[in-house]
């Protein structure tokens, strides 16, 4: 964190950022601030919105000038800058946009967003790309290995209204998968409670848990190729792992799945040629501000290529 000032800072609202809470503005602007000295800043009326004092969770108007004091700087630390081959990717991985928000299509490999030892991901390079947008915020996450469609809010009022949506199952989210086995044409849904874990080196894992949160996945056959089944899953809650760790629960663990997939089924999926997780976002479906809008991402060359050997196989 660089040098706080000496004196207090005054930011005014834009048009992009009406909407969105106090703390969270805050958090946003104060980069490497502790959000104790932030939230303390807030109870005590060292920040002020238009001279007056507010709550965390006061929702910001365009044109609202709020006062900030000499706690840390406005500008955030330098961030590492993604590399040219990423940016050229995302730019042309742009499938939706509009006033309010933008769909890309994220490449595997590629973090939704920076930490835990990964210097940047894909809103971090929307960012620096886009540096004329004063709001850029992830409305939900994929997994690193996954591809498809992410959903990102150039407004906080549409990250909200699209959180909204989310909560209440308003947006129909397709996802194709290359699963090991013939799955059953009858399990068109898998109810299955699930829970996290930690491992010893640190790393997240999720399983099923019956004291654990209420999930549903609903899948459809797709294809049937030679010891697989492409299919099609739609997450009716929004757990983390859930199409990955439900299809597991099911005996037909998607290939190139890492953590969910035995030796026998990593050894199927070298085989075929893949050398990632088969899981693909590629349908989203909501109504937003009386418009439906609507994006599709087709399989890329390296899984279209696993399904073409497969069928040939067949």
């Amino acid at each position: 964190m660089t040098e706080p000032p000496r004196t207090a800072t005054y930011l005014e609202v834009s048009d992009a950022e009406s909407g969105q809470r106090l703390d969270n503005f805050l958090l946003r602007k104060l980069s490497g601030v502790p959000k104790t000295r932030i939230y303390r800043a807030i109870r005590k009326g060292e920040v002020r919105v238009d001279k007056g004092r507010a709550k965390p969770e006061r929702k910001l108007a365009a044109g609202e000038i709020i006062r900030i004091p000499p706690i840390g700087s406005v500008e955030p630390p330098a961030k590492a800058t993604a590399p040219a081959r990423w940016h050229q990717r995302i730019a042309q991985s742009v499938v939706y946009e509009d006033k309010g928000m933008l769909i890309v299509n994220k490449p595997t490999g590629l973090a939704v967003h920076g930490g835990s030892g990964i210097d940047f991901g894909l809103i971090e390079t929307l960012r620096q790309q886009m540096p004329e947008q004063p709001y850029l915020e992830l409305v939900h996450r994929l997994d690193r290995d996954t591809s498809g469609l992410v959903m990102v809010a150039k407004r906080a009022s549409v990250l909200r209204e699209l959180h909204d949506l989310l909560r209440n199952n308003g947006i129909d989210k397709r996802y194709l998968a290359l699963v090991a086995g013939k799955w059953p044409s009858h399990l068109a849904r898998v109810q299955a409670k699930l829970g996290k874990s930690a491992l010893s080196s640190g790393e997240r894992m999720v399983r099923v848990d019956a004291s654990g949160k209420a999930s549903v996945t609903d899948f459809k056959v797709v294809e049937r190729l030679f010891g697989a089944t492409l299919v099609e899953a739609k997450p009716v809650t929004g757990r983390t792992h859930q199409i990955r760790v439900h299809a597991q629960h099911a005996g037909h663990p998607i290939l190139g799945d890492v953590k969910y997939s035995d030796d026998i089924q990593l050894a199927t999926a070298r085989e075929a040629g893949l050398r990632r997780l088969f899981l693909h976002a590629h349908a989203l479906r909501f109504e937003l501000d009386g418009k439906t809008i609507q994006a599709r991402a087709e399989l890329d060359g390296e899984l279209s290529a696993v399904c073409n050997g497969l069928s040939m196989a067949n």
